[in-house]
């Protein structure tokens, strides 16, 4: 069974940073895709960022480029979100999801993703 717990979110203020942080357990993730999400009050589940375990594909939202980075240590089976220039509109639920199929390019689709974890609140204060 698969388990994503993330961690590191807050409340920050305006251009601040903070980094996400995305435990796995319970798989060999070497062939799987690691994804954030993130999902504002009233809004629809969106894509941030996700990154293959191997790390050589990357692929993020325009929103967040610039600002977001997105990591992963394979050694501690832990992917990243390191968040700078934090806005207001940043403020969200973000999730951890991970995608088991393997594919050409790293998906930004919420239905690739199979396993997710249970969320870290970002709050950014203007």
């Amino acid at each position: 069974q698969v388990q994503l717990v993330e961690s590191g979110g807050g409340l920050v203020q305006t251009g601040d940073s903070l980094r996400l942080s995305c435990a796995a357990s319970g798989r060999t993730f070497g062939n799987y895709a690691m994804g954030w999400f993130r999902q504002a009050p009233g809004k629809e589940r969106e894509f941030v960022a996700a990154i293959s375990w191997s790390g050589g594909s990357t692929y993020s939202a325009d929103s967040v480029k610039g600002r977001f980075t997105i990591s992963a240590d394979n050694a501690k089976n832990t992917v990243y979100l390191q968040m700078n220039s934090l806005k207001p509109e940043d403020t969200a639920v973000y999730y951890c999801a991970a995608d088991p199929t393997p594919r050409t390019m790293v998906s930004g689709r919420t239905y690739d993703y199979a396993y997710w974890g249970q969320g870290t609140q970002v709050t950014v204060s203007s």
